[in-house]
């Protein structure tokens, strides 16, 4: 008979871990601190635990992974959506850390299905620049729709001096991080690359180094579906619904927008293919060519080339 192979899930919050093991119904609840993690491994290895599911929790999680890989533990990162999923397709409509604990060592049974590789600690300050940044984003934003509505005097000119101080301080902090990127062997080399291709920016290059260190290894299908950019059929019978795209990393997909946007205009292969497109509804055929970009791309860093203009 073989071997049943046993998974730990563990519910990260601010303070605590709940722990639980898979198909066993065992339970743990320990502090999130350097004691915590000994006792948790300890009993981890008492059930002879390998590997260890977390959902994804605003970052909470990645102290917990990184312990629990210097302690020899194989750790995954699952989706919170695709863990719920599975929950209520069980017919678990509670929702309890004790019980998510339960639902994500069994997610992390089932729904893996190639051996997760390390988490890329090396990329964690560029992440952490790029993630300020499009925060300073959201803020000058937020200054824009407020100038829209008042009319104050005296506060629009605060809410315009405070746009002010955020653009200076988004352009020192492309100046870092392009410093930050220049200062890594590899990281330079790609960006160099990628760059290569007329509508990317160091800003998706940037985005490309640090959110999506898949680039290159996937296929055009697996890399596009990752991203989000994958259409889904929606059939059933003779019906022939809409295609749509649906989940994948909603950070890449905004700065992705904007560089095939630009793409469109001053990259002749984007441009012939958006033209090939002309009847189509906009954001169609805007999703079309930033599939088509990333798709450029990743064959590219596959094939270890830079871009050649080629005819259209």
């Amino acid at each position: 008979m073989a071997q049943m192979v046993l998974t730990g899930g563990i519910d990260v919050s601010k303070e605590w871990l709940d722990a639980a093991v898979w198909p066993k119904k065992a339970e743990l609840h320990v502090t999130r601190d350097r004691a915590g993690y000994a006792e948790l491994a300890a009993w981890l290895r008492q059930h002879g635990v390998t590997r260890i599911g977390l959902e994804a929790s605003g970052g909470y999680e990645i102290e917990v992974m990184d312990a629990l890989e210097d302690m020899g533990f194989e750790v995954v990162r699952l989706n919170a959506q695709r863990v719920r999923m599975l929950a209520r397709a069980k017919g678990r409509l509670g929702k309890n850390d004790r019980a998510d604990a339960h639902t994500i060592a069994q997610a992390a049974a089932i729904l893996v299905e190639q051996e997760p590789s390390q988490r890329r600690r090396d990329l964690d300050p560029l992440v952490e620049h790029l993630t300020y940044r499009k925060r300073l984003q959201d803020w000058m934003t937020d200054c824009v729709n407020q100038l829209e509505h008042l009319r104050d005097k005296a506060l629009r000119a605060r809410v315009t001096v405070r746009k002010a101080s955020l653009t200076k301080e988004l352009a020192q902090l492309d100046k870092r991080i392009a410093d930050l990127v220049e200062k890594h062997e590899d990281w330079r080399a790609l960006a160099k690359r990628l760059r290569t291709v007329p509508g990317v920016g160091p800003v998706l290059a940037h985005t490309l180094i640090a959110l999506l260190p898949e680039l290159g290894n996937l296929s055009r299908r697996a890399i596009a579906a990752l991203v989000g950019l994958a259409p889904y059929d929606e059939d059933s019978g003779k019906h022939s619904g809409e295609r749509h795209i649906k989940g994948g990393r909603a950070a890449i997909r905004q700065v992705l927008y904007m560089a095939a946007v630009s793409a469109m205009q001053h990259n002749p292969v984007i441009t012939v293919f958006a033209q090939r497109l002309a009847g189509k509804k906009a954001k169609v055929i805007i999703v079309a060519c930033m599939r088509k970009l990333l798709v450029t791309l990743n064959a590219m860093l596959r094939d270890g080339t830079d871009w050649q203009k080629r005819a259209a």
